[in-house]
């Protein structure tokens, strides 16, 4: 009996997964990583200089690298990516369900990107939420930004840290949150009152923030699932943050107030 297109194009979508491999560069990420007991390393590429100054790392890893001569170290990465003499292939994280990750300590904190593609905004993201204490940040699957090089060495090692989950759909995942008890904000610039007003007398909630992508900002199907819209007050009439600044920022206001 032949097969169902929806069930060939899923299995054809898990081996692609399986398959799937990315190169971390940078000496950051690649050190975080090789200590990351959870993260599947396959390849070590390494110049001299690099390899010294990565030595317990390495070690601690088991991994035995290939030490290439700077003038020959062409690893397959673009060619405008500062590796800083280090690149290494890896597999993808895994972190589990989102009900598994965000049930979190008392009062967490989760981010949630509604078509953020940008490596280096997330990458912030994922630093700023490490810094914070958020107990995970979650994108989708498409139209988000997947794990790379640049993410990881703009995340300068959070990225082995601090969850990363990447959903099917985003208004699931808020309606997930919401039945485990969890306040879901919208940062948007028309917000009716502000981060600080919406938590005030519920710190002790957990709280998702949603942050849209710097200009489109959040979907309307986000924006009407949301329990409510909020906005980080301006000093002067100028422009709006950036998603990272603006992530980093709401995260502080919801636990500080």
């Amino acid at each position: 009996m032949k097969k169902p297109k929806w069930v060939v194009a899923k299995e054809q979508g898990k081996k692609a997964e399986a398959r799937e491999t990315l190169w971390l560069f940078g000496l950051h990420a690649v050190r975080d990583a090789l200590r990351n007991p959870t993260r599947e390393k396959l390849t070590l590429m390494v110049t001299p200089n690099a390899q010294a100054k990565l030595e317990d790392a390495i070690a601690a890893s088991g991994m035995t690298p290939e030490v290439v001569d700077p003038r020959r170290f062409k690893p397959p990465i673009d060619a405008g990516s500062v590796h800083q003499g280090a690149v290494l292939e890896v597999k993808p994280l895994n972190w589990g369900r989102l009900e598994d990750v965000c049930i979190g300590p008392a009062a967490p904190r989760v981010i949630l990107l509604d078509r953020v593609t940008d490596p280096h905004n997330v990458g912030a993201i994922l630093r700023s939420a490490e810094v914070l204490g958020a107990v995970a940040v979650v994108g989708t699957r498409h139209h988000s930004a997947p794990e790379t090089g640049a993410l990881a060495k703009t995340a300068s090692g959070a990225l082995e840290r601090q969850p990363y989950l990447r959903v099917r759909n985003l208004a699931d995942a808020i309606r997930a949150l919401q039945d485990m008890g969890y306040m879901v904000l919208g940062l948007d610039g028309e917000g009716a009152q502000t981060i600080e007003a919406a938590v005030d007398g519920k710190q002790d909630r957990p709280v998702a923030l949603v942050l849209g992508a710097e200009g489109p900002g959040l979907r309307e199907k986000t924006r009407e699932t949301v329990d409510a819209l909020v906005r980080i007050d301006a000093a002067g009439a100028f422009g709006s943050l950036n998603v990272s600044n603006a992530a980093a920022i709401g995260l502080y206001a919801s636990l500080t107030h």
